[in-house]
């Protein structure tokens, strides 16, 4: 997979950014190609290797079809309760937003929206929540060009008006 500057992309667990620029940079002898990527969210910037873009999982931005796919996942309420401890299913949540995979990240942010239903979220638990759904309204904003105000406004309705948190 190929980008090029213009192009949006996803890195994994850092959201959608912006190839700025295509660099070439010599090391140890060789000469390396590099994704200059600068993250939407945030501003930072990544350079990501051409070679090893598509092995460390970034990719373009989720189609739209596959958009309903997260959105079917976050309308689940049929999963069982996670009963592993925090510790453990701490590990599996980042595990799966490190992957990038939108439904991965759709399924964290669920789980963690019914366990919120349930009980207040420890400060480690909040934060991952707010990192799943940060990376799915911008994903999802930037798929379909839409402010991501509404995107967020739609996947806290999925979850009621007392489940709200600040974008």
């Amino acid at each position: 997979m190929q980008f090029n500057v213009g192009d949006k992309a996803v890195y994994p667990a850092h959201g959608v950014g912006i190839i700025r620029d295509v660099i070439s940079i010599e090391l140890d002898g060789e000469k390396h190609t590099f994704y200059v990527l600068k993250i939407l969210d945030n501003g930072m910037t990544i350079k990501v290797p051409v070679a090893n873009a598509q092995s460390i999982g970034m990719r373009t931005v989720v189609g739209l079809g596959q958009i309903d796919k997260v959105f079917e996942i976050l309308k689940d309420r049929d999963v069982p309760t996670d009963n592993q401890t925090w510790n453990r299913r701490y590990r599996d949540y980042m595990s799966k937003i490190k992957t990038g995979d939108p439904l991965e990240v759709a399924k964290v942010l669920r789980d963690l929206a019914l366990l919120k239903a349930d009980k207040p979220l420890s400060f480690g638990e909040r934060k991952m929540f707010d990192q799943a759904r940060s990376l799915l309204v911008q994903e999802i904003a930037c798929a379909r060009d839409q402010a991501e105000t509404q995107v967020s406004a739609e996947i806290e309705a999925l979850f009621g008006p007392s489940k709200t948190s600040a974008a």
